[in-house]
């Protein structure tokens, strides 16, 4: 018998809540006429069954979607025959982003009474202790909806304020310090991306390694800080000169500078180190251990055609050994690994 009695209350109770979640409004027909409850967000006792129907269709009405409750807790008493009680405790799971109300616990007290044969349901308390609600609300739903907003609007800065940060970060590690262009590690990403680039478009690529001639000796008569001025002023020289699309100055090393040409052929990239060549020589920079009394530069250039049969490092060793020419031939020239030096 008691068995049978708490598989009663058990059925009724799962009755109600699964109309509640589906937001049933075949729920207020469960209502008794002597009808008593409140609201969780209400501390006023409603006494009428039409005013609790209304406040049952006021919170579907907010909150149309079906919810869903997570049950940590209930409690199952036969008072008497004609009287049931459920007392529940549970969280809240709103179709909607929020972490507020499914985080506390709801409690929920449901009196069932029996009346000609059928059971009602004789008074309902819900008590959710979230204090947000606005008057006219049964969930705190503008709360929420102002809460999100802030918070995707926070999320939003954040998420610029991080893609700014990335990006500086980015910036910094790719510049270097001193000439406040291109470093080494700028210079190895440009390199192998227009060498693939170069592959798949069948467009050959050049490179200009240039080094200061006898810039130790410029230290040496100057200073080291006159020596970084002097490296400061060619890196300015370089990056504000007419430059080619896509075309990249980098500080490879100590004295010596890098510009890489994309879709350059032997031609262009012998032109360029000219201008190079006579730019820097413009600039007149007074070096008393030079011939002409200036800072020169010496310069190698190379050209490939980008292909499997070798690396992208093979314009860089070529570049290298043409730099070394130059050197080798008394400085302040242009030698290259292509057909016509000059």
């Amino acid at each position: 018998m008691r068995q049978r009695r708490l598989q009663l209350i058990q059925s009724l109770f799962d009755e109600y809540i699964e109309m509640y979640s589906s937001r049933d409004d075949k729920l207020t027909t469960r209502f008794s006429d002597n009808f008593s409850g409140y609201a969780g967000s209400s501390d006023v006792l409603i006494t009428s069954k039409e005013e609790w129907i209304q406040i049952t269709r006021q919170d579907f009405a907010q909150v149309p979607e079906r919810i869903h409750i997570e049950m940590l807790d209930l409690s199952l008493q036969d008072l008497a025959e004609d009287i049931l009680v459920v007392t529940a405790f549970f969280h809240i799971h709103l179709p909607v982003s929020e972490s507020i109300l499914c985080q506390e616990t709801a409690r929920l007290v449901l009196i069932f009474r029996q009346e000609n044969n059928d059971w009602k349901i004789a008074h309902s308390g819900i008590s959710i202790p979230y204090g947000l609600a606005k008057k006219g609300e049964i969930y705190p739903m503008t709360s929420l909806e102002d809460r999100n907003r802030e918070l995707e609007s926070i999320i939003q800065a954040r998420t610029y304020e991080l893609a700014e940060a990335n990006s500086r970060l980015e910036k910094l590690s790719n510049t270097d310090g001193l000439t406040n262009i291109g470093n080494r590690r700028l210079f190895d990403q440009a390199l192998q991306k227009e060498w693939n680039r170069g592959q798949r478009s069948n467009t050959p690529l050049a490179l200009i390694m240039l080094d200061i001639d006898h810039f130790k000796l410029f230290n040496d008569h100057y200073g080291h800080l006159a020596g970084d001025d002097c490296l400061k002023l060619l890196a300015k020289g370089l990056s504000q000169s007419g430059r080619r699309a896509g075309e990249l100055v980098a500080r490879y090393g100590g004295e010596e500078f890098v510009i890489l040409l994309p879709n350059a052929d032997k031609q262009i990239a012998l032109d360029t180190a000219k201008d190079i060549h006579q730019l820097i020589q413009s600039l007149t920079i007074p070096h008393v251990k030079t011939d002409l009394g200036i800072v020169t530069v010496s310069l190698g250039v190379a050209c490939l055609q980008p292909s499997d049969q070798y690396c992208a490092l093979e314009l860089v060793r070529q570049a290298d050994a043409a730099l070394y020419l130059a050197k080798s031939a008394g400085r302040n020239c242009i030698r290259s690994m292509l057909p016509t030096d000059n």
